[in-house]
Order: C-alpha cells, then structure tokens, then sequence
C-alpha cells in the first residue's frame, strides 16, 4: 500500500508544480501584453493629440486664409466700384472756387489753418483774390507765395477748415480710378471721372512731372484736385492738350508737395499733411 502512495504524491507534486509554472508564464505573459498594450495606447494617445494639434492649426490656417481673402475681396470690390460718392462727399468741402478779377479756377486746401493750393497762372494780371468755399461763402484770399516754374501758388484764408491729404505720386498706377473736383465754364464744384492714361509726362517746363488722364476738363478746372479712391489728391489739374479728347494732365503730388514746401521756406512754417 505505501509504496503506491509515494509514487502518487511525486506525480501530485509534478502537476502542482507545471499548474504553478504555468500560472507564472501566464501571470508573465499577462504583464508583457499588459504593457505592450499601454505603449501602444499611449503612442495612440500621442498620435491622436498630435493628429488634433495639426487639426487645430489647419483650421487656424484656413480661418486666417478666409479673413485674408474676405478682406482682399472687399478691397477689390472697393477699387472696382464706380461710386465715388463717399470721397466726393468728403472732399467737396475742402475745395474752393478761386475766382481773380481778371480770371477763376479751383483749389484745395491743404492745411487746417487754410492754407490753399491752386495753379499760378489762375493769377496772372490779378489784383485781387477771392475764395468760394462749399458753404457758399466768399472770403478775401491773400497771396503767400508761387512756383512758377511749376505753375504751383499757395493762399490763405482766415479760419478752420477740413484739408486734403496729398498722397505719394509714386505709388500711381496706369489704370486705376480717379475723380477731378473743380470749376469748369463757371460751374463750381463740379465732379468728373476718369483713368490714369499715363504718368511722369513731361509738361511745358520740360519735367517729367505729369499724370495724363482722360477725366474731362475745362477752363475753371485749373488747380483743382485729382483724388484716388482713397480720397487722397495724386496732383493738381493743369493744363490740357487742345483740339484732344481726354488729354488732361497733373502735376504729381510730390511735385506740389515740394513747390509748396518751398515757397513756405522763405515765408513762414506750414506743416503740409
């Protein structure tokens, strides 16, 4: 009897010990899956986060792109549009009718304290110089100074007023909108429009220093502004060609710009806009 009992325990111990081999290999085995599992979620995790970061900036992008488009639309609608009404509405009041005793055209003014420029030749011959603003009222204009190789004079009037700003006639492109805001034939603060044909014309002085458009001009026109769409004036009307249709030329705003500048050196300090 004992001797069939020993070997029937040695085989009892055999089993316990492969169940308990068996159970650590599987207790192993669970660890490793356990972990391979937690790398594999936690790159997951990564690539998700990482996924969802890129997500965020492509949207940030695309909304950045569609307000950089929105706003370039709207600025192209802005230049393609034919109403100038706005800037027109907003510039007549700084216009003047500058009428002599033996002549009349137009002016602007470039200076709060009333400071006006106009061509010189509107004053030839004149002995006196009156200004007709938007309101109608007629007010004595003295003489502070010319240009005349540029055909540029500057007035003052007495008062506050609203002033235009001269824009950088460098920046003018062969094409773009532009309106002229003068007296043609009597007809004060009269509105016409037209294109930039061309630019840095040569005029009577010999300078290359002329915007040729095809806005229509008249006799009452000379000195007046021509205004861009951003309401800013890119030269002072001059002259035009007889016998032409739509020959009209400026001089360039940098050019009066610096003619006023100089005539304002020897006479007294006026801050040009």
């Amino acid at each position: 009897m004992k001797k069939h009992i020993i070997p029937l325990y040695g085989l009892m111990a055999v089993l316990i010990a492969s169940q308990i081999f068996t159970m650590i290999m599987f207790v192993i085995r669970t660890e490793q899956l356990s972990n391979s599992m937690n790398e594999t979620y936690t790159e997951l995790r990564s690539n998700q986060l990482e996924l969802s970061s890129k997500i965020n900036e492509l949207r940030e992008n695309l909304e950045s792109t569609q307000t950089s488009l929105n706003e370039q639309l709207a600025e192209l609608k802005a230049s393609t549009s034919s109403d100038f009404s706005e800037i027109i509405e907003d510039s007549i009041p700084s216009v003047v009718t500058v009428v002599t005793d033996v002549s009349q055209g137009t002016g602007f003014i470039i200076n709060d304290d009333g400071y006006i420029v106009t061509n010189a030749h509107v004053l030839y011959g004149a002995h006196y110089a009156k200004a007709l603003t938007a309101d109608k009222l007629v007010i004595n204009a003295q003489l502070i100074g010319a240009n005349l190789n540029l055909d540029v004079a500057l007035l003052k009037i007495p008062g506050n007023y609203e002033s235009l700003k001269l824009g950088n006639s460098d920046n003018v492109k062969i094409g773009e909108k532009v309106i002229a805001i003068g007296n043609p034939l009597g007809l004060s603060f009269s509105v016409t429009e037209g294109i930039v044909s061309g630019i840095n014309r040569a005029g009577p002085n010999n300078l290359q220093a002329y915007i040729q458009t095809d806005v229509a001009l008249n006799p009452g026109n000379s000195g007046g502004p021509l205004i861009n769409r951003d309401g800013e004036v890119i030269g002072i009307n001059n002259f035009k060609i007889g016998g032409g249709e739509g020959l009209g030329f400026a001089l360039e705003s940098n050019y009066v710009k610096e003619a006023v500048e100089g005539i304002t050196l020897d006479t007294l300090n006026v801050t040009i806009i």
